[in-house]
């Protein structure tokens, strides 16, 4: 039985699964369910391991000691021209998945290894893993104002003190250049982590100054690092989702019912950006 508190050494399986009885809310779930409570619904009943964040996950066990064993598939099982498509290969990924592993071809493993080095010798990124801490503890709480669980599983916690307390997340991305993370975080809801995670930590461990940042490291070599926070505006535009997304789960748990897009004539405007794209190609013609 789950009840309130931080808990150290559950497994990647055990938490997605979601131990709460009754079911709880994660930060990737509140970011479907402002997509879409049907979709949301839908993932729940229907889940899918998504094999393309392999090279993520490996890179994490790799600078965080902790999650998924990575194992290499075998040459002599791959073709001619270095696909894992062979049956025998096909063969080898399926027993290694059913294992608990994470079956990566040789070069890939090479690059897994080449990024956990970059991140393990970036002077901040190394001294913020460093510190005493927990990497992947699973924090469960429920909100103070629904009644409705909540969950966060951080990359990294560090244990707690009387200064600030600095939750690390690391991401692999195509780049980890400062000036665009604002883009890669708008897009894939990382506002909503940066509230979601702390949020939990000061209710359950009464954290009173907590501060949450990415390090992020490229896929490619030179594989370079970076550590981000996000501003107060992205803050309050973060906290504002994640109010929104428990007051939505709540909803739709009480009355049984998850919608899917409004039954209407969605009126769609032009992006911004695509606005000023065009206004730049008028006046250059």
């Amino acid at each position: 039985m789950i009840i309130e508190g931080i808990y150290e050494g559950m497994t990647d399986a055990e938490y997605h699964g979601d131990p709460v009885a009754g079911g709880s809310l994660s930060n990737s779930g509140a970011k479907t369910l402002l997509k879409s409570p049907a979709l949301y619904r839908w993932q729940l009943d229907h889940r899918v391991e998504k094999h393309e964040f392999d090279v993520g996950h490996a890179v994490h066990g790799k600078v965080l000691g902790v999650g998924m064993d990575v194992v290499a598939i075998p040459d002599d099982v791959l073709s001619a021209a270095g696909a894992a498509n062979t049956k025998a290969a096909r063969e080898f990924i399926a027993a290694a998945r059913e294992a608990g592993q994470v079956p990566l071809k040789a070069d890939v493993i090479a690059q897994v290894d080449a990024m956990a080095d970059a991140v393990l010798t970036h002077p901040l990124a190394r001294a913020l893993f460093e510190r005493p801490g927990v990497a992947e503890s699973s924090i469960f709480s429920p909100d103070p104002e629904t009644g409705e669980w909540m969950r966060a599983r951080p990359d990294f916690l560090p244990e707690r003190s009387d200064g600030r307390t600095i939750i690390v997340d690391l991401k692999t991305a195509i780049t980890a250049d400062p000036r665009e993370f604002d883009r890669s975080a708008a897009e894939h809801g990382y506002d909503m982590q940066s509230e979601f995670y702390p949020e939990l930590v000061r209710r359950v461990r009464g954290d009173d100054d907590t501060a949450f940042v990415f390090v992020v490291v490229e896929k490619t070599a030179p594989f370079l690092v970076s550590v981000v926070e996000l501003d107060e505006q992205f803050s309050q535009i973060g906290r504002a989702k994640v109010r929104r997304a428990v007051d939505t789960f709540h909803q739709c748990r009480q009355a049984n019912e998850w919608p899917g897009y409004a039954p209407v004539v969605h009126k769609v405007e032009p992006a911004r950006w695509y606005v000023i794209k065009s206004e730049e190609e008028q006046y250059a013609s």
